[in-house]
């Protein structure tokens, strides 16, 4: 259920905490950011994100409690049931890869298990608006980075996946 900035700005310090961290499962993130209200609109709320997340960022746990937020795409069939059961509303994270082929979700899968296993973390990725070919090519195009390399982009990936699920807890999106 979205939320307008002025009952978002008047919830109980735990219940805006618990609404941030269904946008972003850093803990200190989402207790600076439920510390810093109220926000007189919207911007000034995404700027102050954005803030909160480059301090959030200062140590590697914090950046891993966020990106285990995310659910891990292991097998092929979650796959299909990600990317195929998009098909009705462009507000689904994943919308652009309804219709992936099947060796792009078998290739997406493995991938991603690739990933997991080198960096010990999944792929993070602002998927909005992109195919699964798209997304592949991205993977693909990460995985031979170093660990410190890939945790500064996931780290740019999970504050646009942020920023867009803030804007939706507050029905600007």
């Amino acid at each position: 259920m979205s939320l307008t900035l002025p009952q978002f700005n008047n919830l109980s310090q735990a219940e805006a905490t618990s609404r941030l961290l269904t946008c972003c499962t850093s803990t200190s993130w989402a207790h600076e950011m439920a510390n810093a209200r109220p926000f007189a609109d919207m911007d000034t709320l995404l700027a102050r994100s954005d803030k909160a997340w480059q301090q959030a960022q200062t140590t590697e746990a914090n950046l891993l409690e966020a990106f285990d937020g995310h659910p891990q795409i292991g097998n092929v069939d979650s796959l299909k049931e990600k990317y195929r059961n998009t098909q009705d509303s462009a507000a689904h994270e994943q919308s652009g890869a309804n219709d992936a082929e099947d060796e792009v979700i078998a290739a997406l899968a493995q991938g991603n298990q690739d990933y997991l296993d080198k960096f010990g973390f999944i792929f993070i990725v602002f998927a909005t608006g992109k195919s699964a070919q798209q997304m592949l090519d991205l993977l693909l195009a990460r995985l031979p980075n170093d660990r410190d390399t890939e945790l500064a982009n996931a780290a740019t990936e999970q504050n646009k996946i942020t920023r867009l699920r803030l804007q939706k807890l507050l029905g600007a999106a």
